[in-house]
């Protein structure tokens, strides 16, 4: 695959240090970095969208690019741009060292829940991925498809399962025992029926993300995985042109 350098004069090939697999798309792996603070109570923006303030460590924003402004992290489960970031003097009640300022779309607002947070409220945060990063989770673009509710949550030992409401539109993405991402995090269907889906969330992912805190009733950001998508569409596109695959050729791997 080429890369180009879009502010080039000379568009030449080179080699980016985040990580995209269609041009220049901000790819994630829904492994939580660390989590972060809302600085203050979003800030309305003429148009109907808000500028959101977000606490980053210094370990985090060492993994951006220079200089950080236009870079990409994934807010719980959301790619948003950094607009400004600012440091700031950490002490024993803020230890975070910078500041990032994001600016949400209308669009953003309506489908994701980013729209409920408030000062203080904690986050679930993720750099776009760098050339040379372990993808220890599944492809994830930070592009939300709607929102759920938590509908049950019950203990089993120190592992907890999550229940969740599944939009009626979103059913057909999932599929037991495949992807799907929850504010950010990478997890992997347990159970799985017409209405809602299930999770297990290991001790870590307790420890390391937001959804510890989740009870009956939150909502939460969902994105199913995108091949899913392409897989449907491939096969529309398919069955529009009247084209069929062989028996022949789909038998021996199974398909037929």
């Amino acid at each position: 695959m080429l890369w180009y350098d879009p502010n080039g004069e000379n568009r030449r090939p080179y080699k980016p240090d985040r990580l995209s697999i269609w041009g220049f798309l901000p790819m994630f792996s829904g492994l939580i970095v660390e989590t972060g603070r809302v600085a203050r109570d979003p800030e309305p923006t003429p148009g109907g969208g808000c500028r959101l303030e977000v606490d980053l460590s210094a370990e985090l924003v060492a993994r951006l690019p220079r200089p950080a402004s236009g870079a990409s992290v994934a807010v719980s489960g959301v790619c948003l741009t950094i607009v400004n970031l600012l440091a700031i003097s950490p002490s024993a009640f803020n230890p975070t060292a910078f500041a990032a300022t994001f600016e949400l779309s209308p669009e953003t607002l309506a489908r994701t829940s980013l729209a409920d947070l408030r000062a203080g409220a904690e986050v679930n945060l993720e750099p776009a991925l760098r050339m040379g990063d372990p993808l220890g989770g599944h492809w994830v673009q930070g592009h939300v498809d709607g929102t759920a509710r938590v509908v049950e949550r019950r203990e089993q030992g120190e592992f907890r399962i999550l229940a969740f409401s599944l939009p009626g539109s979103l059913e057909r993405y999932l599929v037991l025992k495949g992807s799907v991402t929850v504010d950010g995090v990478s997890l992997t269907v347990s159970g799985l029926n017409a209405d809602r889906f299930e999770v297990a969330l290991v001790p870590h992912t307790l420890a390391a993300t937001t959804l510890r805190d989740l009870v009956p009733g939150d909502r939460v950001n969902l994105e199913v995985d995108v091949l899913a998508k392409y897989v449907e569409r491939a096969l529309a596109s398919r069955a529009g042109s009247g084209r069929a695959e062989s028996p022949e050729l789909l038998a021996p791997g199974g398909w037929a």
